[in-house]
This record gives C-alpha cells, structure tokens and sequence, in this order.
C-alpha cells in the first residue's frame, strides 16, 4: 500500500502542523500567563488554587433542625454550581450556611445574581398558599417554536411527588384562574391555569424574552430552599494553596511532559518525535479549551487531565506497537503504518468511550469536586483521541514522505516471550488479598484510638479560626510559620488555611478542636503576633462534602460502572470479559484505599478524584489486552484449557511491553507533581502513584486471570480441561 504523502506534501503538511503548534503554543502561554493580556485569558482557577468569593447565610428560623439544614446545603450547592462546578456549601455553627465560590473576584456581583434565598409560595387568587417552594424540584427556561414560527419563552417546572399531588388538586379546581408566584412576599409570576395538570411537570409561559424566562426561572430555583436565609457577610477569599503551589505544579507538569516526550523518542525514535508533536499540540488544546469552555480548574481537575495525557501517550504505545508487529511480519513501512492505526483503532475506542462513558455519568450525576473532575477528563479524552488517532498520523505519514522510510526508523517487533502469567494466577491472587486484607487490618486497629480511615475537614467538618493580623502575610509565610504553630497545637497534619482579601484576616480550618485546644491555640497567636485575643473567632464547620454529595459521588460511581460493564459485555459479545474487568476495578479501588488506611493519608475532596482516576486508568488499561484476546480468539481454535490459557498467555506476553511502557509515561507525570510539589499535592500524588502500579498490576495478573476462571467455569461455551 503507497503512502499518498509525496516528499512536497510530507513537507507542506509538516509546516502547517509546526505553525498550529506554534499559534497554538502562544495562545496558551497567553492564557497561562499573569501579567497583561494573560489576565482577562487565564484558565479559571478554583479555591484552593486562586481563591474567590466566601458567602455566609444566616437561617431567619430559631432553632432550625438538623434535617431542614442539610435539605439546604444540599439544594443551595446544586444552585451555585451554576457560577462554578467545584463550588462549596457547608455549615458553620448550628445556623449558618457558607457559600465558597472559586474563580470569582466580585462579591457584590454574586449576590446581585444569586438573590436572596427567600422563601417561594405558590398561592390562590384570594392569597390562600398552597404549596411552597421545597416542592419544586427544578425550574429551568427553554424555548419552543410555535406554529406561527415565532419563539415561546417559557418556565419548565418539575414538582417532587407531594408537589405533584397537591398541584394537581388545585389546577383541576382552579381551571382559568390565576395562581400566582409570590417570593418574600412579593409576587414574580402570575400565571393563569389553561388545564389541570397532573403529572408533575408544568410550563408558565408567556415571557418577552429567554432572560426574563431564566430570571424567573433562578428565583424559583433559589425560592425552593427548606430554609429562609439573609446575608450575614461576603468576602473575597485567598487561595487555599500559594502561587509557590501553583508555580511548582506547573513545573512538575513541564518537567513531567518533556520526561514523557524523551521516553518515547527514546523507545519508538521516528514515531515517538511524531507522538511527542502531537503530545504538545494536546497539551496546548487543553490550556485552550478550559479557557474556551470556562472550566474551574482545581487539583482534582489537574487529575483529569493527568489521566487523559496518560491516555493520550497509551493510544500511541498502542498503535506504535502494531506498526512494529506489521513490520516484523513482512510488511512495507507504508502498509504497516496503516494497518498499524487500523488494527489499533478498536482498542483506542473501546478504552476511550468506557472512560468516556464514565466522566459523562458522573458529569450528569456527580456534584462538586465529581462534576469538576469529570469535565477535565471528558475534554481530555475527546483531545486525546484526536491528538493520537488524527495529528500522530498526519505526521507520521509526513515524516514517511519527507524520506524517513527505512524501517530502522520505525523499529521491528522481536517475537514476544511467551510468560506463563495464567499459571502464576494463584500467586497473584494471594498477594492481592494480602495487600488488602492488610489495609482492612490498618483500618481495624486504628478504628481502635480514632477512625479507620484518616477523613478530612471535607468529610467530617472541624473548628475554623479567623485570626485577624496587625500586618498581612502571604499564603508561602503562613505556611512555613503559622501552620506548623497550629499543627504543634492541634497534631492535625491537615490543616487548610484561607486569606480574607483587603483584611488581614487568616482563617484556620482545623480538626474539631476542645475548648482547651482553642484557648491553647489563641494564647500561641497572642504570645507571637500580638494579636487581640478577644477579636479572634472561633467556630464549629460542618463536612464541605455533605453526605449527600457523598450518596451522589456513590451513585454515579455505581451508575458509570454498570454502564462500562454493559458496554464491555456488549462490545465482546460476553459477559465474563465485563465482569473480570470490574472485578479488577475493585481490586484497584480496595488496594489504593489500603493505602490510605496504612499510610493514614488524609482523605479530603481529592480522595474521589484519585478513585475515579484509578477507575479510569484501570479500566482502559484492562480493555487494551481483552482486545487482544479477542483478536487471538478468532485466529485459533480452542479445545480444551490448554489452549485457553496459551491464548491467555500469549496475548499478555504481546501487550506487556505497552502496559508497562504507558504505566511508566503516566507514572512520570504524577511522580513529578510528588517530588516537587507541596504537602497538599503530594497527599493526592502518593495514593494516584500506587493506583497507577495497581492498575498495571491488575490488568497483567488479575483481570485476565479471572477470566479463564470465569471462562472454563461459568457460562456459555466454557471451555473443558
């Protein structure tokens, strides 16, 4: 097969690629940059990397119960992920509610548009109220054409069940009558019943516009609160992290990059400058797009994008890997190329749409740190897929025309070592029971003197302290004078720390401190910044991540696994390939939280983003060998287990070189952001770092282990010894 690239068009296209490289490269230093134009095009950034706006509520009812403010929370975080997916709502005492909203500057702004979360009735014209707003469970403004052609604004609105019922009752006895809308007693919408309305969902209609439409919209959704709420103050918060955080992350990322781009030009030569081309084209795709999309990047969403680079580098490894293949069976350079992405294609997709399918799920479902997470790594799965399926290609085939044609640019496949991994099988099984029976061992004795796992102030609140300075401070001198002075207090290792701007205000969130510890604490801030004992405040925060959140997080883990597996089982035709790759999953998932138990690693907001990275991660690596035993499955007949398990054998031994050669690439990403990173991102690179080895290890000695289980025992055409 002829390569269609001539020596002018490998020539012509390698210039076009080398210009978008280089606009693309400037438009992201643009947008990476602090000064000038930078500013207004930099990449929204969340709390704990660049701050943003603090609002606190106060609950206008005495004595609200426990079950009203979590209903609140709740609800208030789902409104407020509208100015950003990683927003955070979380109680302080026993009436109050903070808004934290990352990637904002103006408070005023913010409240202007979020109103004033007041209470919402639905009345009667005599003004008898009906129904209020904790029975709407959304409101949202859409646009319809009519059979004139001319839009219709209107309000869609969903009811809980009781709201059902209730509004149903009152359409069906008030057909051509008004209802109106009232909020803190002022009414908004007044809309006349056309019909009765039974079934949950309704429209007002009738709006001049689709901004008077969403308005209304906003304030129903806002009205729908368990609780009235009043402002009771609004800050512009500093970062959790420092700008030495920030700067160092982005040069472990670079670091990391230019390590993984030497690896594969080291590897694969001619195809890895290719890969490595396309790698930078990636990487200044994703700086675009989170500008273009305005994503609130966060470290969870640094571990989206983490995953997608290392799948990024996998699609390579792969496809490079049967271009060598190609050529070791006799094929031209040109042929082997092509056949090469062709046979590489189905293992790409497949990897990609199960990690795809997952980061839509939780994308849908998830709320908070899961929704930021999964934007990332939808973006960079889609930019991955195209950097490697379309640019490594373009440029592969521009070298071959440019004159790069010998093979020794290419490489060729020495025949595999055939490796009896299946035999090993009991081995390996007893070393993971090993390893996670012993996290489960770590959690049992210390469940003994504390809790078993070491939860965060995410998880399970603690005591914030504002402490307000003579002078201000910068987030790097906090860090290296104030918080070992709270840590030396508290014992607390995981303490986060936040500047009010335009104060020198310093807020200290702690674990739940005593009284004692509290008077210990302010007495240490007093002996050694002279500061006014009587104007620090000290008060008690409830977990960021509700338990809501949590059941949330649960469900659409849940959710997204069970559709990976009908996929796999759809995609292979059988159900064991589904299970064994699940099974494996879980197997990750227990051994990383072995980890945590073991190594008492703090387990805070990045805790879901590490587990669904592992997810990903293994579930993509275990779908690149089943595709390979499919394609050996269909090239031999199998009789009996013998030739079950040389299949088995066979297809590990072929891909082994491409597991460990993609577990080192994304292993040296996140190493780097270990080694020079700060205490809170190295927290969340440790557990990723044994997930990653745990995924390669799962899918080399687990997954496909339990399949010829699985296969010579369980269903359908199960193979005899």
């Amino acid at each position: 097969m002829k390569n269609k690239f001539n020596k002018g068009k490998g020539i012509a296209i390698f210039v076009v690629i080398m210009a978008i490289l280089a606009g693309l490269a400037y438009y992201a230093s643009i947008i990476l940059s602090s000064t000038g134009i930078g500013e207004d095009m930099s990449v929204k950034l969340g709390l704990d990397l660049a701050g943003g706006v603090s609002i606190t509520y106060q609950v206008d009812e005495e004595n609200p119960s426990a079950e009203d403010m979590s209903d609140t929370i709740y609800k208030l975080q789902q409104r407020v992920e509208g100015y950003s997916t990683e927003a955070l709502v979380y109680q302080e005492g026993t009436d109050r509610i903070t808004v934290e909203i990352p990637g904002v500057s103006d408070a005023n702004a913010i409240l202007e548009e979020l109103g004033k979360p007041g209470s919402l009735e639905f009345q009667t014209e005599d003004g008898t109220t009906f129904m209020t707003g904790d029975m709407i469970e959304d409101a949202q403004a859409a646009t319809y054409e009519n059979e004139m052609g001319n839009k219709d604004f209107v309000v869609e609105l969903k009811m809980t069940s009781e709201g059902a019922a209730v509004f149903g009752e009152m359409t069906s006895e008030n057909v051509g009558k008004s209802l109106p809308i009232v909020y803190d007693e002022q009414i908004i919408s007044n809309p006349t019943v056309q019909q009765a309305i039974t079934g949950g969902e309704a429209q007002i209609t009738g709006m001049e516009s689709f901004e008077e439409a969403e308005a209304l919209a906003a304030n129903i959704r806002i009205g729908s609160l368990s609780l009235p709420l009043s402002e009771l103050r609004s800050n512009v918060v500093g970062a959790q992290l420092g700008s030495e955080a920030i700067s160092t992350s982005l040069k472990a990322a670079a670091i990391g990059l230019v390590l993984v781009m030497l690896f594969m030009i080291i590897l694969y030569f001619v195809p890895g400058i290719a890969a490595s081309l396309a790698l930078a084209i990636y990487t200044c795709l994703i700086i675009a797009t989170l500008y273009l999309f305005d994503v609130t990047l966060t470290l969870p969403g640094i571990a989206g994008i983490i995953l997608s680079i290392g799948m990024a580098v996998d699609a390579n490894v792969i496809i490079f890997a049967r271009i060598r293949e190609e050529i070791a069976s006799g094929k031209t350079v040109s042929t082997a190329i092509d056949i090469g992405f062709k046979k590489a294609m189905s293992a790409i997709i497949d990897g990609n749409v199960t990690t795809l399918i997952a980061a839509a799920v939780l994308g849908a479902l998830g709320s908070g740190t899961v929704k930021g997470f999964a934007s990332t790594l939808a973006i960079g799965i889609i930019l991955s897929m195209f950097t490697a399926l379309v640019v490594t290609r373009l440029i592969l085939n521009a070298f071959f025309g440019m004159g790069l044609r010998d093979e020794k640019f290419y490489g060729r496949a020495k025949e595999a070592k055939v490796f009896r991994f299946i035999e090993k099988r009991k081995v390996f099984f007893v070393i993971s029971a090993v390893v996670i029976l012993a996290g489960f061992a770590g959690m049992g004795v210390h469940s003994v003197n504390s809790t078993a796992l070491n939860y965060g102030l995410d998880f399970v609140g603690g005591t914030s302290t504002t402490v307000p300075f003579e002078e201000s401070y910068t987030i790097e001198q906090i860090d290296a004078e104030m918080v070992p002075l709270v840590e030396g207090v508290t014992g607390d290792n995981n303490i986060q720390t936040t500047q009010v701007q335009g104060t020198n205000q310093i807020i200290f969130k702690t674990r739940t401190l005593t009284l004692t510890e509290r008077e210990e604490l302010n007495t240490v801030f007093v002996d050694k910044y002279g500061v006014n004992v009587d104007e620090i405040q000290s008060e008690s925060i409830s977990s960021a991540i509700s338990s809501e959140m949590r059941t949330d997080a649960m469900k659409a883990v849940l959710i997204a696994v069970i559709c990976m597996l009908i996929y796999i089982w759809f995609r292979f035709s059988d159900a064991r390939f589904a299970v064994s790759a699940i099974l494996a999953l879980v197997h990750d998932v227990l051994v990383v939280l072995a980890c945590y138990a073991l190594l008492r690693i703090s387990i805070g907001s990045t805790f879901i983003a590490v587990m669904l990275t592992i997810i990903g991660y293994s579930i993509n690596d275990t779908i690149v060998i089943f595709d390979r035993i499919r394609e050996n499955i269909k090239a031999k007949q199998i009789r009996n287990s013998s030739d079950l398990a040389e299949i088995a054998n066979v297809s590990l031994s072929q891909t082994l070189s491409r597991s460990i050669n993609t577990s080192i690439t994304t292993f040296i990403m996140v190493f780097m952001l270990w080694l020079l990173g700060v205490a809170t991102i190295r927290d969340f690179s440790l557990p990723l770092m044994v997930g990653l080895i745990s995924g390669s290890y799962s899918s080399i000695c687990i997954a496909t282990q339990l399949w010829f289980v699985f296969k010579r025992k369980i269903g359908k055409n199960r193979v005899q010894d």
